[in-house]
């Protein structure tokens, strides 16, 4: 498993991987999460539930998709006003550089440039949205087949019923709308 950025928050984490193998993933998060929960209760003398829900993932173009992910993930201190700058928050890869593997995409100089300059609504959201139905993302050939590849069509359609444009045959002076 290669770590390619990550930041801990107050609440919740960001880590930024890229795992050997499909199932790879799944299997370190487990061993992860399962570690921090028996040290978390060891430590305070607690029983239960630390983590709410499954971890979240999607896949991501290996180019400048990924360096806007990086810079989404490292950017989430200042978007939660915890910090003024990226590089003031002590507990994310931008301080800690050491800590991660170097990454796939050769415009990783670029990343420490573009890293105070705040992501935009429209990629804010972008992310969010792949994030939450586990879309790919990256261009529209490479999602298609990246859903293909692993079972993920449903995550590039729109969410509910698909509407009925048809005239009702017993109605014909309505029209949908």
């Amino acid at each position: 498993m290669k770590l390619l950025g990550f930041c801990l928050l107050p609440n919740h984490f960001h880590l930024v991987l890229e795992p050997a193998d499909q199932t790879a993933l799944s299997q370190f998060m487990q061993w992860l999460l399962t570690s921090h929960v028996r040290r978390y209760h060891k430590h305070y003398g607690s029983s239960g539930h630390v983590w709410q829900g499954r971890f979240k993932s999607f896949p991501v173009q290996r180019d400048e998709h990924l360096m806007t992910v990086l810079r989404y993930v490292l950017q989430n201190p200042v978007r939660a006003g915890l910090s003024d700058t990226v590089h003031e928050w002590p507990w994310s890869s931008a301080r800690r550089r050491q800590l991660v593997d170097r990454s796939p995409v050769e415009e990783e100089n670029r990343l420490q440039e573009q890293l105070e300059s705040r992501l935009d609504e429209v990629q804010v959201a972008t992310i969010r949205e792949c994030l939450n139905r586990q879309r790919p993302f990256g261009q529209l050939e490479w999602q298609a087949e990246m859903a293909s590849k692993f079972g993920l069509n449903s995550t590039l359609r729109p969410r509910g019923r698909p509407r009925n444009e048809k005239k009702s045959s017993l109605f014909p002076f309505l029209t949908p709308g």
